[in-house]
């Protein structure tokens, strides 16, 4: 019976039911479901005149009236009489139009996904009456029945059910819905069995423990002031610096309580700093919305939502907008890799796996305890395709680093012979995450060809940074997970048995033009009981500082883009905790202090010398002139500009000892200087002198150059000399 289907929330087709219906004895019958209330007056939407009242036929709430004398359909409003109040409402089941308009274009792009599902604030014009409220649109394939549920109607799923559409998707358009109203859904799975209430899976903003319900938003209030920025961006990201400052919003700083900054406050303070230490941009750990601050945001429930802890939507626009007038831009951290099980989240979405592989020698990520997303399902690639275009459309982004690639592509990822199920020939190669992997890059490419792709991908799978129409995956930029590893390991042994392990700093200039590679010194370094950056470093106190200024000279002059996670940058002494903020206390001492002015330093330097990266990935413009000497741990490279006077020379003592008279080969004759000595007591070094300010060099041939210069090489630091250019070499002679 109908009344039951009412009550059980089990109506599947509310159009064909509710509101204005033929009647088979001729005209119109009126139907409406409202639950408590005891007597309903129909009135016309355009001006108000009472039409009839409808008679109750369940005490439930169901209320008909037949209308024989109506004979064409007509616009109305209900004035509801409850117990207590009378109010006014619209029904919505008079707009199955303004329900189901948009869905037969959403398979043309990605980028409908997240403009006809989730919840839209609209406005109809209806017999002259403009009407506003709120569409909703869910994917939920194999549910019986689905009721949207909120603020707005008790969270009782029996008062809006909405309708299917023969693709899946279930709509509804509720009027008088404004933004800022908590709603979920209400499904029933194939049996007929309620789940626990979902969230919307393309809901644009969500609220926090302990409901995780998701909000109406409004994506047209901010108004943007970063054209500036946005017209100044070059497509060709391989030939600009790139200095990324890693950074995990809720610890980076916080406030006098404790509590983490607000976006709005981070837009002052983090982009501040940012610009004074020279960074070219950030990178944030996951702002998707994510229900375990501890997972630092890598299990998200909410890909198209910014994080709800820090502020809303308008308020990380603004964010984003004020880094970008400062010249900054903004990378996030994006993860299609896998997801968490959250009983309101994506998993068993519809009570089948919607999202999800089925097997779990597929769907199960042993690593991190989620289900991982079918990437052979075309629904879910064009799903996570929007997810990663919404930020680059409605939010600014620049671009983004995609998470845990690695274990996309393999099937044995972390898995024991007999867990995993081979390809078709026979492989591990995930062929249907490498083709979603192609297609994403494509798109973002496609639509915002001034945006960067980066992926965190750790073996040495092919062509992850080369173009799809070549093979590769088409990303623009891959982690140098290698060169990380490498040199902490180096770098973290005592610089007596350095020796031992030269080819550990040398062996990423093997495959360094393999890839587009960014050297990435990331959080997943110093934490977990890995140390701090600083206390990597052997030694005592003054030895630790000076090895870690020594490494970051060697970063800084290594062909690739550049990647710090924060407070690396003045030597932060313990590990990096998510729940507290950065150890800015030790900002007091002079040790820290020389190393945040050494980083400004080499990002100023970085930024004004071509050669350190205009042509990072031609290896014409890269050369060793000293990388044999493992007895002495010095390393000594040539950096080639668009032409000769841009050559910058760099090298790295990685002993404690000072080399006087070190002879250096050099590419032309005249004089060179220092520009920079990570030794400097500007950096609390010991200043040890490196000779005469300005080197003159002989026509002794050295390191396969046809001159050379001798200096006083300065213990565990790295230098940078450039040719003077008409009696100058300083910053800008470039």
């Amino acid at each position: 019976m109908l009344i039951d289907d009412l009550n059980g929330a089990k109506l599947t087709k509310p159009f064909e039911t509710l509101g204005l219906q033929s009647s088979e004895n001729g005209g119109y019958v009126l139907r409406a479901w409202l639950p408590g209330a005891l007597s309903v007056e129909v009135l016309r939407l355009k001006d108000s005149t009472p039409v009839c009242t409808l008679d109750m036929v369940a005490e439930d709430g169901l209320f008909e009236k037949q209308l024989p004398d109506v004979h064409e359909p007509f616009h109305y409003k209900f004035k509801v009489g409850y117990k207590d109040s009378t109010v006014e409402i619209i029904d919505p089941y008079q707009f199955r139009d303004e329900a189901f308009y948009g869905l037969n274009t959403m398979n043309e792009t990605p980028a409908n996904i997240y403009k006809t599902l989730g919840a839209h604030l609209i406005e109809v014009e209806i017999d002259g009456v403009k009407v506003t409220g709120t569409k909703f649109a869910v994917y939920a394939p194999s549910a019986t029945c689905v009721s949207v549920i909120g603020d707005f109607n008790f969270w009782d799923g029996r008062r809006h059910p909405m309708a299917r559409s023969m693709l899946g998707h279930w709509v509804l358009f509720v009027p008088g819905l404004t933004a800022g109203l908590r709603y979920k859904y209400e499904i029933k799975d194939p049996n007929g069995n309620r789940l626990p209430h979902k969230a919307d899976p393309v809901g644009f903003e969500h609220e926090q423990y302990p409901s995780f319900a998701s909000i109406i938003s409004d994506q047209t209030t901010y108004k943007w002031h970063d054209d500036a920025w946005r017209k100044s961006q070059l497509n060709d990201k391989t030939k600009q610096p790139i200095s990324i400052y890693e950074v995990h919003l809720g610890s980076w700083k916080r406030d006098s309580e404790g509590k983490s900054l607000g976006y709005r406050e981070l837009a002052t303070e983090l982009t501040q700093y940012v610009k004074q230490m020279g960074y070219t941009h950030v990178e944030l750990m996951p702002v998707m919305e994510h229900p375990f601050t501890g997972s630092w945001g890598y299990q998200p429930t909410g890909l198209f939502a910014p994080t709800s802890r820090y502020g809303g939507i308008d308020d990380f626009k603004f964010f984003v907008d004020t880094l970008h007038q400062n010249g900054v831009g903004v990378i996030l951290d994006w993860v299609p890799a896998h997801f968490p099980t959250d009983a309101f989240g994506l998993a068993r979405f519809d009570g089948t796996c919607v999202y999800e592989y089925e097997d779990p020698r597929r769907g199960w990520h042993p690593d991190w305890n989620s289900l991982i997303y079918d990437f052979g399902r075309d629904t879910v690639r064009r799903f996570l395709i929007a997810s990663a275009l919404i930020w680059l459309d409605y939010y600014h982004v620049d671009g983004l680093r995609v998470d845990a690639v690695a274990s996309m592509l393999y099937w044995d990822y972390s898995r024991k012979p007999g867990e995993w199920i081979p390809n078709v020939d026979g492989g591990n190669i995930n062929y249907e995450a490498t083709s979603f992997l192609k297609w994403f890059n494509e798109e973002v490419y496609r639509s915002y060809p001034n945006a960067m792709t980066i992926a965190e991908e750790s073996t040495a799978f092919t062509g992850v940074s080369r173009p799809t129409y070549t093979g590769g995956l088409g990303f623009g930029f891959k982690w140098n997970m290698g060169w990380m590893h490498d040199s902490l390991e180096y770098m973290s042994t005592d610089p007596f048995f350095r020796k031992y392990h030269h080819g550990e700093m040398s062996f990423s200039m093997i495959y360094a033009y393999n890839e587009n590679f960014i050297l990435s010194i990331s959080h997943d370094e110093v934490t977990h009981g890995k140390h701090s950056l600083l206390y990597k470093m052997p030694g005592d106190e003054w030895q630790q500082a000076a090895n870690l200024r020594a490494y970051l000279g060697f970063q800084y002059a290594h062909p690739g883009k550049k990647l710090n996670f924060m407070g690396s940058e003045f030597g932060q002494t313990s590990e990096w905790n998510v729940d507290s903020q950065l150890d800015w206390w030790l900002l007091k001492f002079e040790k820290h202090q020389g190393m945040q002015r050494l980083v400004r330093d080499l990002n100023d330097l970085y930024l004004s010398q071509k050669a350190l990266w205009e042509n990072d990935y031609d290896p014409k413009a890269f050369t060793w002139l000293d990388v044999n000497d493992a007895e002495h741990s010095i390393f000594a490279m040539l950096r080639r500009g668009g032409n000769e006077d841009e050559d910058i020379i760099a090298v790295s003592n990685f002993t404690p000892v000072p080399y006087i008279a070190y002879r250096l080969g050099v590419p032309r004759p005249g004089k060179y200087k220092v520009l920079l000595n990570t030794d400097s007591k500007d950096y609390w070094g010991s200043g040890y002198g490196t000779g005469e300010e300005v080197f003159e060099a002989s026509n002794i041939s050295w390191q396969s150059q046809f001159h050379s210069v001798v200096l006083d090489l300065p213990p565990l630091a790295t230098i940078f000399i450039k040719r003077v250019k008409d009696g100058t070499a300083g910053k800008k002679d470039a």
